[in-house]
């Protein structure tokens, strides 16, 4: 709001009647241009310290999900990786597939018998 207060002032500045007038104007211009001039590149500055940030965020969640993925690879079987080109291929089975991937198959166990009490 400061910048802008400024910007008001200059162009505000009564002009000389004396024939130096169309040099104020100039210099008006000129001031009022530098004054957008700098609060433009302030605000591109404030715009790409956001981004760098945001973008650091990112490169940190991908590194994260890079390695969540290679350590679900490395738990997963040939079978569930073999399934891998399909599910790009076919969005609609990618739950199902997640669900595989994250959740390795049991071994077999062979059924429990039901507890019988004699009385």
């Amino acid at each position: 709001s400061g910048r802008r207060f400024a910007l008001v002032w200059v162009l505000a500045l009564p002009i000389d009647a004396s024939g130096g007038g169309v040099v104020a104007i100039d210099n008006k211009i000129e001031q009022a241009m530098d004054l957008v001039k700098s609060h433009l590149m302030y605000a591109v500055r404030e715009e790409v310290e956001v981004l760098k940030e945001q973008i650091k965020e990112l490169v940190e969640r991908n590194s994260l999900l890079e390695r969540e993925n290679a350590l679900l690879k490395s738990l997963s079987n040939n079978d569930q990786l073999s399934q891998l080109p399909a599910q790009q291929a076919n969005p609609s089975s990618t739950s199902q597939q997640q669900a595989a991937i994250a959740q390795p198959p049991q071994p077999a166990q062979p059924p429990q018998q039901p507890n019988v009490s004699s009385a």
